[in-house]
């Protein structure tokens, strides 16, 4: 988790944005939790293996989200409610469709019922339904927070922006 911010603080050179975006791999592991309980699965070292893959592609919808609205908010001098606003009408393709082709891959293998699928079914189990569930959030709650933190920082003394400081 530490080498995921660290990945992430650099090229956004923020604090603060690589939280934002490290908040909904949580989530994930909530919707991956779910879908055992809903199909009747115990966790097991392949689910805890699938929340780790799950928490990769969660922080490329995340990623993606909040890119668009630094972008967004560079390029065009919009509020951070405009920037999330429109982040997320115009990511919600990219962001949707990551989401059920991954899914769709996955379906085979979380719906087998054969002996020897029994052994990776858990972790495609964690894979697609924590996918499935953390799209929502990504698209509903990441926004929220994106303003949140603006709002927040806002608030906040001003810092110095001179090197020498």
């Amino acid at each position: 988790m530490f080498l995921i911010y660290v990945l992430l603080a650099i090229p956004f050179r923020s604090y603060s944005q690589p939280l934002l975006i490290m908040m909904v791999i949580p989530f994930g592991a909530v919707g991956a939790m779910m879908g055992h309980l809903m199909l009747g699965y115990g966790l097991s070292m392949m689910s805890i293996m699938g929340i780790v893959a799950l928490a990769g592609v969660v922080v490329n919808d995340s990623l993606i989200l909040i890119t668009y609205a630094n972008q967004r908010r560079r390029e065009f001098n919009r509020t951070a409610v405009e920037a999330a606003v429109d982040a997320g009408v115009r990511r919600f393709r990219p962001i949707l469709l990551t989401t059920l082709t991954t899914f769709g891959g996955l379906s085979p293998m979380v719906f087998e019922t054969s002996r020897q699928a029994q052994f990776i079914t858990p972790m495609a189990v964690s894979l697609g339904f924590g996918i499935l569930f953390t799209t929502f959030v990504c698209l509903l709650v990441l926004p929220a927070l994106y303003v949140l933190l603006d709002r927040i920082q806002l608030a906040l003394p001003a810092r110095h922006t001179d090197p020498a400081y």
